[in-house]
């Protein structure tokens, strides 16, 4: 079942969006090599407590851990831990915030230093296809036209590996709500976009190939060639005319900007 957002509660769900989008920056002011992932969960926990929210996917269905932290051939879902970050790792920050009812849930990945170009064009691609899928995003269109601009402009560029076992979702009351919201598809498919519908619109690409395996700890997905990967996420509100972006990326790329740790070479 799809539930409709009010305006009242679409409000409450940018603020617990904005919520999400300060503790990614607090995470991103202390990357750098021989800092630990475990850390960044920590004080992701920390800033989200400290301003009344709730971590939304601590417990969630066993889940032990505040923030998803997955580095390097890591897709998503990484459990932080005490290895030491390095210069050319590749980190994804995804948190989820609960607060006033709602959820909140966005994601960013960072480049610790030197890395190679090909994985900041990855970077680059992963985040653009992000707002393609969101241009599509309005009354009247469908899941798949969301998929599809997704994997249509990921795929043309050089190939890249878009995940399948993998999706966006509804979100609300629930941190999972329908409808999914693949990253591949074909335009017309899929349920129909309605005002107030709000959905989270994810993109995570493989700088290789698109398969992926869980590792032995049940939850983390690796890619199969063991190449990088990249993923990106905004809470989406459906209206008439334009998608309402409800979370928000501008203080996570002012503090990559400034953490002289992080390559943000690749932001326009």
């Amino acid at each position: 079942m799809i539930f409709y957002k009010t305006d009242a509660e679409i409000e409450l769900m940018r603020h617990s969006c904005s919520l999400v989008e300060q503790a990614i920056a607090e995470v991103a002011k202390t990357l750098q090599p021989g800092a630990t992932t475990k850390q960044a969960n920590d004080i992701a926990e920390q800033f989200i407590r400290d301003n009344k929210g709730i971590p939304s996917f601590l417990n969630y269905r066993g889940f032990p851990f505040t923030a998803c932290i997955s580095v390097n051939d890591a897709v998503v879902h990484g459990f932080p831990n005490n290895n030491i970050l390095k210069e050319g790792d590749v980190v994804s920050v995804d948190i989820g915030v609960f607060k006033n009812g709602f959820h909140g849930d966005s994601a960013y990945t960072f480049a610790i230093g030197d890395v190679s170009e090909e994985v900041l064009k990855l970077m680059k691609i992963t985040k653009e296809s992000l707002y393609k899928g969101i241009e599509k995003a309005v009354q009247g269109n469908r899941i798949g036209d969301i998929a599809y601009a997704i994997q249509d402009y990921t795929e043309r560029q050089s190939g890249y590996g878009v995940v399948r076992e993998l999706v966006g979702h509804g979100l609300g009351r629930s941190l999972h709500e329908d409808p999914q919201v693949p990253n591949f598809g074909k335009r017309g498919n899929g349920a129909k976009l309605k005002d107030g519908m709000v959905i989270a619109i994810e993109p995570m690409i493989n700088l290789g190939v698109k398969e992926v395996f869980y590792d032995e700890d049940g939850w983390t997905v690796r890619t199969k060639d063991s190449k990088p990967s990249a993923h990106y996420e905004h809470t989406v509100c459906i209206k008439r005319n334009k998608p309402d972006i409800l979370s928000s990326f501008i203080e996570i790329e002012t503090a990559e900007r400034a953490n002289k740790n992080l390559n943000s070479s690749y932001l326009n």
